[in-house]
């Protein structure tokens, strides 16, 4: 038997909605990362972007464990002494708290260029509207997945 590979004429992409609230971002992350990838399709190929189109709405409702709420993100500005940190709690109260979500999904793709065209499949909004109700995603429960997806807010 010879062994499968897809080409861009196999390729069928979905339309997938993801619900955040009260879902645990590692867990949240590394679903729709796999989703992204393809890799839950049975014709995966790892040199083709088989992945579906996510959307994720209420990214600002997102849960954290233990203290990582308080952990510092880093980034540079590419000045010299650029370095700035923002701690994870302080990006969820701002502006873009979306960009916690996005974050956390691109740092669970491998760093390629396949990946960077993958990342383009996701949509995050922090509240509940979004604009893509043309496509009828269909929803997927990511709470209803296990157990342990989920964290009730202290």
């Amino acid at each position: 038997m010879k062994t499968f590979s897809a080409t861009p004429a196999d390729i069928d992409k979905k339309w997938i909605l993801i619900d955040a609230e009260g879902v645990i971002l590692g867990r949240l992350a590394s679903i729709i990362a796999m989703r992204l990838r393809g890799k839950h399709k049975a014709s995966f190929t790892p040199n083709m972007d088989m992945g579906d189109n996510v959307i994720v709405i209420n990214a600002d409702k997102v849960q954290l464990t233990g203290n990582k709420r308080d952990k510092p993100n880093y980034w540079h500005t590419g000045h010299p002494g650029g370095i700035k940190s923002r701690t994870t709690g302080e990006i969820l109260e701002g502006a873009f708290p979306e960009r916690v979500v996005t974050q956390a999904v691109k740092r669970m793709l491998p760093g390629n260029r396949l990946a960077r065209k993958q990342m383009t499949n996701l949509r995050v909004y922090a509240g509940t509207e979004h604009p893509h109700e043309a496509q009828s995603p269909e929803v997927l429960d990511v709470k209803s997945m296990n157990k342990k997806n989920t964290r009730v807010a202290y």
